[in-house]
């Protein structure tokens, strides 16, 4: 399958939604009104593609209109999908910092965010590419985490550097950067425990983690990602927020896109941070984590 054909497929739910709903409204010969672009409005908000993006659009359609350029849904679509492109390709994506030697990229998130089969998929991508990967469990509070994660390793062909059930996490990680120095890897994958922001034991275990990476391999990690569930709406919005301030995040992996109709939550996202959106999760399939392009995406939602 093409990469355009796994957004559209990724993305069907959320532009299933917008084009019934706006078809409903902007059908026939009527003339628009204040009321039509209320309803606008509410329709690309229900996405959680977020207030600023929404009134952006909403104008941005309402001139055209008035100006005589456009009347129909396809027209609406049009514009939209040109403006959310415009705005997804406002800030620079950095290479991913890939190392000559050893590159760690460390996976932070709450929990249930899908980091796990985030860091699998990651695994499998890079293997693909020729790169030598190594996943390290350093989830190590969650009973049935490092299972999990072995089981995944074993499906993406990638060894797993792991400890006991309640071992120490930075422990993990000082075994797993030797593992993959040894294994002469590319690419260290550091799989954390979800944790929310306020629980402070296990931000200071998050910050012991990076510690110690840097101690064994300086510089490191030298991706730190945030994993959000897509679905979750605003949540998704105030987890970015929050570890923003506690974390060096360098990028953003969102994933369960493909669950629901909420895939404007994407656009939200990157209005109100900026972060880097490196990856999405477009289905269950380990094809379905790829990188993140404005464009397919754009063209996913509204062509």
């Amino acid at each position: 399958m093409s990469l355009f054909k796994i957004f559209k497929k990724g993305l069907k739910k959320t532009k299933t939604s917008l084009t019934r709903n706006l078809k409903s409204v902007f059908s026939g010969s009527q003339k628009w009104t204040e009321e039509s672009y209320d309803y606008l409005e509410a329709v690309l908000i229900g996405t959680d593609m977020g207030v600023v993006a929404t009134s952006r659009l909403v104008n941005d359609v309402r001139d055209r209109y008035e100006q005589g350029d456009i009347a129909t849904v396809e027209d609406i679509m049009q514009i939209a999908e040109a403006d959310v492109k415009r705005l997804l390709s406002d800030v620079e994506y950095p290479e991913i910092n890939m190392q000559k030697e050893l590159t760690i990229v460390m996976m932070i998130g709450v929990n249930g965010s899908g980091k796990t089969t985030t860091a699998a998929k990651l695994a499998h991508l890079w293997k693909q590419e020729g790169k030598k990967v190594v996943l390290a469990a350093c989830d190590t509070f969650r009973a049935a985490a490092v299972e999990q994660l072995k089981i995944w390793g074993k499906r993406a062909e990638c060894p797993v550097i792991a400890a006991q059930h309640g071992a120490d996490a930075a422990s993990v990680a000082f075994d797993a950067v030797s593992a993959a120095k040894n294994r002469n890897a590319d690419v260290l994958i550091i799989d954390t425990a979800g944790r929310q922001h306020t629980d402070r034991g296990l931000m200071n275990e998050l910050a012991k983690i990076r510690r110690i990476l840097n101690k064994t391999c300086p510089g490191a990690p030298h991706e730190t990602w945030l994993v959000i569930d897509g679905s979750t709406g605003t949540n998704a919005l105030i987890q970015a927020r929050e570890f923003g301030k506690y974390c060096d995040v360098s990028g953003l992996c969102l994933t369960k896109i493909d669950g629901s109709g909420k895939g404007g939550v994407v656009i939200a996202i990157h209005e109100e941070h900026k972060f880097p959106i490196r990856f999405l999760g477009l289905g269950e399939g380990m094809e379905d984590l790829q990188p993140f392009d404005p464009e397919f995406f754009a063209k996913a939602l509204f062509e």
